[in-house]
């Protein structure tokens, strides 16, 4: 940069860096658009990497300083569009979207989108009647990035990307990185800020980075916020004359969020929120990935709701969509008239059974974008992990996927090799920032090493849903129970593999929606074996190896399977069965949240030991979890069958008495009251590989669970 003075003027001249592109951009949308009366100077030449500037001394520097603001705040830095194009930008959504600054006093909005294919982008907006000749991008030579600064729009306003596409059609998208969006059915972006809200969860924040998520208790609850209580549940949620029907996130926040607490999960997992057009997706078909859902209200009460979560110890999952993306027309589908986010090849883009785009992982600019996507929640929104669905679905070509053939890749094998290295760098990137949240992977395969660290080789979650488990079990459930002998191993197979990776026990909205049925109704028998195999079940579920997991509504029995536009079926809860049931799955939870050896060592094998898991005659079997200190732990006995065993022996680890911690048939629970109210001598009889026994009352269709009588621990109310 070279200064001169000529009388009272000063003579600037300015190198610049990429000069032809950006001060074309600069003076068509700033300095033009911006133009005052007390500008007295002027660009007075443009010539290959300079500008000449001749100007009032006084108003000289004040250009200068402008230009150099102009310079950081609207055009992008050659490292961050390098790490863009590389896909290692996890910070795209402060460059691209649309963001307020202000230049020279004058307050605008700074528009960023790629677009490499477009031989042209405007934005349009209710602030220029949606002409796309009122504001067209210039477009940065070599980025395929396309920018725009406008002043003088406010929040709220609406607006698209109007983009000619190489075959000349004029097509209008929703901005990909918007922060709010129009409730459907319209499909505008909005203009937001993000920076208003006032945090309040600075202790949950510090202590987040201190938590050991493996050596904690962790049972989540499940929500469709939609769908969990409704204002007014007559009608149908889509029918749009039926649309306040929802709670909004604040009012979510001052009921949702007691009911977790009170019930003794300590989490929430919510399905999908990020914006999208069709309800009955239940949000796993985005159009708009940084967008919260406008259905329950703004960002802002979205934020609300996660402070009052945090404030009450209670952690954020959101469900998260990185595999694949609807069609919507304004969506990220074609989206500058060519295959952009998807593959360009048609059966690798296609995924016929959802009708939706898959994510093309080989474009480094895709990469950015999801990425980025899971730290904009993380950082602006504080969420404290994802459960990232179909993630089978990306690391398999082939998998749940019907084509006319077979995909291959590059070596031969139905492996997503670009969907997999995806998986590993968006792992690594997020516990690098945040070592301690939660990244949990619905995959339902064997692949091996998911929750194993990237650098042995593994994809890099932490944790893993065991779907097998859920499977196995529910199918051994359904069964009759004279037919039970004959398939005790889908009660037992799980711990060939429990110790494999990190995993949580799920019964999720999948297992109960599509004529699957409820938990409550997939149980055999009569209408009491329900209950109590439903209750058997809880009881297996809490003491099983893994981190707990379940969707709303089965912890009260919901009898009917989910009904994705109505809510809950609260009303059951007036029946003494249905509270009952609560009743115990509210006492099953804080007994598992104050017994260490039920979950400090979920995923070690030395927290868990077989008593006996080979009864398959009386559909029995018994096994010992244990905690991280000696002498923590408990002995439970499941009774699968719908006899009841006096004088019953199991082998136990040591001498003493034991006492009856828990008893699912405890009448204050709807069951028959065959419960074992005294303390129990152990006898000096080896048995079933233990150095001692003991003879207990087995319960029917019932778990029981017992530890060392000691001086505080004097066993379960006496019926």
């Amino acid at each position: 940069m070279k200064m001169d003075f000529i009388g009272h003027f000063n003579v600037i001249v300015i190198k610049l860096i990429n000069s032809t592109n950006f001060i074309h951009f600069y003076y068509n949308s700033y300095f033009i658009i911006n133009i005052k009366d007390n500008i007295f100077g002027r660009i007075y030449d443009v010539c290959n990497e300079y500008i000449l500037y001749i100007g009032k001394s006084d108003v000289g520097g004040v250009f200068l300083s402008n230009m150099i603001q102009s310079l950081e705040e609207i055009y992008p830095s050659n490292f961050d569009r390098y790490l863009y194009h590389e896909g290692t930008l996890y910070e795209s959504y402060k460059l691209f979207g649309a963001h307020f600054i202000t230049l020279d006093d004058v307050e605008g909005v700074r528009f960023a989108v790629w677009a490499p294919h477009a031989r042209s982008v405007s934005v349009v907006g209710d602030f220029n009647n949606w002409d796309g000749k009122e504001h067209q991008m210039e477009r940065i030579e070599g980025s395929e990035i396309w920018i725009l600064f406008l002043p003088n729009l406010n929040e709220g306003d609406l607006y698209k990307f109007e983009i000619h596409t190489p075959n000349n059609e004029k097509i209008l998208k929703a901005d990909p990185y918007a922060f709010y969006s129009e409730l459907r059915p319209h499909t505008a972006s909005v203009l937001k800020r993000l920076d208003s809200y006032s945090w309040n969860d600075s202790k949950w924040m510090t202590n987040r980075k201190k938590e050991d998520v493996y050596h904690r208790p962790m049972s989540i609850y499940e929500v469709h916020l939609g769908t969990w209580k409704q204002k007014d549940i007559q009608g149908t949620i889509s029918n749009e004359s039926n649309k306040g029907a929802y709670y909004t996130y604040r009012e979510l926040a001052d009921e949702l969020i007691d009911y977790v607490v009170n019930e003794g999960f300590t989490h929430i997992e919510l399905l999908p929120i990020m914006e999208h057009p069709f309800d009955l997706s239940w949000g796993y078909q985005l159009t708009g990935y940084y967008s919260v859902t406008s259905r329950y209200g703004t960002p802002e009460d979205f934020m609300y709701f996660i402070d009052s979560c945090h404030q009450k110890n209670i952690g954020v999952i959101l469900d998260w969509v990185p595999a694949h993306f609807c069609k919507d027309a304004h969506g990220l589908g074609r989206f500058d008239g060519t295959p952009l986010y998807e593959p360009v090849d048609y059966l690798k883009s296609e995924r016929p059974l959802w009708g939706t785009y898959n994510f093309d992982f080989s474009k480094p600019e895709v990469n950015s974008f999801l990425i980025s996507n899971a730290m904009f929640w993380l950082d602006v929104y504080h969420v404290d992990g994802f459960r990232i669905d179909a993630v089978s679905s990306m690391v398999y070509l082939n998998h749940d996927n019907p084509l006319p053939e077979k995909l291959k890749n590059q070596n031969g094998g139905e492996e997503n090799l670009e969907a997999i290295a995806f998986l590993k760098q968006l792992n690594a990137a997020v516990f690098e920032k945040h070592p301690n949240v939660l990244m949990i992977a619905e995959e339902a395969t064997a692949w091996p090493l998911v929750t194993a660290p990237t650098n042995v080789g593994g994809l890099g979650f932490n944790f893993k849903w065991n779907m097998g488990w859920a499977n196995d079990v529910l199918k051994y459930m359904k069964l009759d129970i004279s037919h039970r002998p004959y398939h005790h191993n889908l009660l037992t197979f799980s711990f060939v593999y429990a110790f494999s990776e990190n995993f949580i026990l799920s019964f999720s909205h999948d297992d109960v929606v599509h004529g699957k049925a409820s938990l409550l109704n997939k149980m055999s028998g009569d209408y009491w074996q329900k209950f109590a195999n439903l209750r058997l079940l809880f009881g297996y579920f809490m003491t099983h190896p893994g981190k707990k997991s379940l969707f709303m509504g089965g912890e009260f029995g919901q009898f009917i399977e989910w009904k994705d536009n109505d809510q809950l079926d609260w009303f059951l809860l007036d029946y003494e069965s249905h509270s009952k049931l609560a009743d115990y799955f509210h006492g099953l939870q804080k007994f598992y949240k104050d017994s260490p050896c039920l979950w400090r060592l979920d995923h070690e094998q030395e927290g868990f030991e077989w008593i006996d898991p080979n009864n398959n005659q009386q559909s029995i079997i018994s096994f010992i979890r244990k905690g991280k200190r000696k002498g923590d732990y408990c002995i439970v006995v499941c009774n699968f069958s719908a006899d009841v065993y006096h004088n019953f022996r199991i082998g136990v680890p040591s001498y003493g008495n034991y006492v009856e911690m828990f008893n699912s048939d405890s009448t204050d629970f709807g069951g028959s009251g065959q419960c074992n109210s005294q303390p129990i001598s152990v006898q000096k009889v080896p048995y079933h590989n233990q150095k001692y026994s003991m003879e207990i009352t087995v319960p029917p269709l019932a778990i029981s669970i017992f530890m060392k009588q000691t001086k505080n621990r004097r066993g379960r109310v006496s019926e």
